[in-house]
């Protein structure tokens, strides 16, 4: 009999932003946002399940390298690292998932020299991606052979995602302790094409556990 997703963990507001872990087994030991920073926006969820510590994150957009939201999305990032620094001491198993709203290099933008140094792009925002990845993260769908030019988000104007003009800015780190369960990861693009989609479309990681 085929086991029923009826487990839920959910960090949520009105009209903004929110967060969901939803799975086939209980979640325990759920965690909201990031102990010790002051934030009123819901964006990580945190729970353990079957034996892995999940977190579900929503990174800020930081909107542009000289804005206010960036000064908040770099706080936002290095209280995440210190956080995930104790987290990684306590669970050898971990993955951190979401929309990172970051890209890791240039195989990850369709255009990387005009979009050099814009939001997602800059250099301060791919050496905090960089720090998660030295605390001992993988990232999981950089462990496999990908075609080029694999994103996860398309603008909707100009038609983006049938000119295939994106980003890849939704990730998937898994640590070192779960790294040997990673079988698979890849972007579904199947989803982008509905008729009202997001502008994201998922990325898929396969363990054997």
């Amino acid at each position: 009999m085929e086991r029923q997703l009826s487990h839920r963990a959910v960090a949520s507001q009105k009209t903004y932003n929110g967060v969901a872990l939803i799975s086939k087994y209980p979640i325990t030991d759920v965690v909201h946002n990031i102990p010790g920073f002051a934030d009123d926006m819901a964006r990580v969820i945190t729970g353990t399940v079957n034996g892995v510590r999940v977190v579900g994150a929503y990174f800020p957009n930081g909107q542009a390298p000289d804005s206010d939201k960036f000064v908040y999305k770099m706080a936002w990032l290095t209280a995440l690292h210190q956080w995930l620094k104790d987290e990684l001491t306590r669970h050898d198993k971990l993955v951190l998932m979401g929309d990172f709203n970051i890209t890791v290099d240039d195989r990850d933008v369709w255009d990387p020299v005009a979009l050099a140094g814009t939001i997602h792009c800059t250099d301060e925002e791919r050496t905090h991606f960089q720090q998660l990845i030295d605390l001992g993260m993988v990232d999981a769908f950089r462990m496999f052979e990908q075609a080029d030019k694999s994103y996860s988000w398309w603008d909707y104007r100009e038609f983006a995602f049938r000119r295939n003009r994106g980003l890849r800015i939704d990730h998937i780190l898994v640590s070192n302790g779960l790294k040997p369960s990673v079988t698979a990861c890849e972007i579904d693009k199947a989803p982008r094409k509905n008729e009202r989609p997001s502008d994201h479309t998922p990325v898929v990681l396969t363990l054997s556990l």
